[in-house]
């Protein structure tokens, strides 16, 4: 079993909110592949793929 990555940007408190979203099982699945194929949890996955896009927007991240 191997570890996922850490997000590099962790809250300083400890504690970020959380948010929830609805998808269909089929697309959360293939969410979590891509996610496992570059190590790292679901969570850290999206966060990161938000972060591109705001780059991708021009839109500096905080984070």
């Amino acid at each position: 079993m191997t570890i996922a990555k850490r997000d590099k940007n962790q809250s300083k408190s400890g504690k970020a909110p959380t948010f929830q979203m609805r998808i269909t099982p089929e697309l959360k699945a293939q969410f979590e592949a891509a996610a496992k194929a570059e190590g790292m949890s679901l969570g850290n996955w999206l966060k990161n793929l938000g972060r591109k896009e705001l780059v991708k927007l021009g839109i500096p991240s905080s984070f």
